[in-house]
């Protein structure tokens, strides 16, 4: 094993590992800190800027440097366009988190628990990729 796959193995399970304990894998905690009508739980609020603080030190810190710590360069997102797919992409995720109380990595996560709701989400998520596919190489 690659010292390259190695990483992104150890950092997918601290991730998978931190969306466990933080309780974002659990779909009712994350409805009810989206309920905020009801019994708003903001207990995720403070996970979520968590994430965020540790991002942008991150982010700042990579957008300095040419290469990784592993020596590969630096592949940073360059797009700063809010465009029409970007806003109607975030709605569209928005109503899927919002409807099923998973996003893509907690729900990964909770299919590894073998979460049945997961199972259902993750198939719907790879048969929305799957449209994307399709729609995306009509346009081109």
């Amino acid at each position: 094993m690659s010292r390259i796959t190695l990483s992104a193995l150890i950092a997918g399970l601290l991730f998978g590992l931190g969306l466990l304990v933080s309780g974002m894998a659990n779909p009712a905690k994350v409805l009810g800190f989206l309920d905020l009508a009801g019994l708003w739980d903001p207990s995720l609020a403070l996970v979520m800027a968590g994430a965020v603080l540790v991002g942008l030190v991150a982010f700042r810190l990579a957008g300095q440097r040419q290469r990784s710590l592993l020596a590969e360069p630096m592949r940073l997102p360059t797009a700063r366009d809010i465009d029409r797919r970007l806003v109607l992409g975030g709605i569209g995720f928005g109503v899927g988190w919002g409807l099923a109380g998973f996003c893509p990595g907690p729900a990964l996560v909770a299919l590894g628990t073998g979460d049945m709701k997961a199972v259902v989400f993750v198939a719907a998520m790879l048969a929305g990729m799957a449209l994307f596919e399709v729609l995306e190489g009509q346009r081109t």
